[in-house]
């Protein structure tokens, strides 16, 4: 099995990939399309009515639209950036494979719409349920000053490493039944990776990107099968 470092170099080690570069492009485009409208949105709709809530005007009002906009940008990001991934994840699978695995690439299959629709709905529901239920811890630990965030970047691991899992493994899969190659604590680490990288400025313009062509790496290897390259 692929080693997550090694993974991960893999992966940086391929950005300059015309394939990658153009999705990068693509990502970050439909990333800055999406925060500019939400920040439109924030200035023109949510700012004021706070303000208006609060009774605060002038430079006061200025301030607090900026502070809202900033804090708004740094909440929904990661979020963003994975939900726009999802609809050019599969460009960022086939560039690792046609570079590293041909024969597993030429193996792959094309998810039907009833089966990929299914696993959204799957994932979205999962990703709900597990911050319902971490909320209250979350909440519970605002005092401790760390314990919230480190609870948020646990879950943000368990569900990240499932998510880029399953971005590679649904289209090599032979059956329903049959069971992903990589265990828990891979998908765990790989997750917790991307989640930290995600929290840091700049960096989390490339994390899903990597994070996608890393998991590509460590489900066909984990599969005890030589690579192609």
């Amino acid at each position: 099995m692929t080693s997550l470092p090694k993974a991960l170099a893999l992966s940086l080690g391929q950005l300059g990939d015309p394939a990658i570069l153009k999705v990068l492009g693509k990502s970050l485009l439909a990333t800055l399309a999406v925060f500019l409208a939400l920040g439109w949105a924030l200035t023109e709709w949510l700012s004021p009515m706070l303000a208006e809530w609060a009774g605060v005007e002038g430079d006061v009002f200025v301030v607090l639209s900026g502070l809202l906009t900033v804090v708004a940008a740094w909440l929904l990001f990661r979020f963003v950036a994975l939900a726009i991934l999802q609809f050019f994840a599969d460009e960022v699978v086939r560039a690792v494979e046609a570079r590293h695995y041909p024969a597993h690439a030429a193996r792959a299959r094309a998810l039907p719409f009833r089966e990929e629709a299914a696993n959204s709905l799957r994932s979205t529901g999962r990703a709900l349920l597990v911050n319902l239920l971490a909320l209250p811890v979350a909440l519970a630990l605002l005092v401790t000053g760390i314990g919230t965030a480190a609870v948020f970047w646990a879950v943000n691991a368990f569900l990240l490493g499932r998510e880029l899992q399953d971005m590679v493994w649904l289209r090599h899969r032979q059956d329903p039944a049959e069971v992903a190659p990589m265990g828990g604590p891979s998908r765990f680490a790989l997750g917790g990776v991307v989640a930290a990288m995600l929290a840091i400025p700049f960096v989390n313009l490339i994390a899903p990107i990597i994070g996608a062509a890393s998991a590509t790496h460590m489900v066909h290897r984990s599969r005890k099968e030589s690579p192609d390259a």
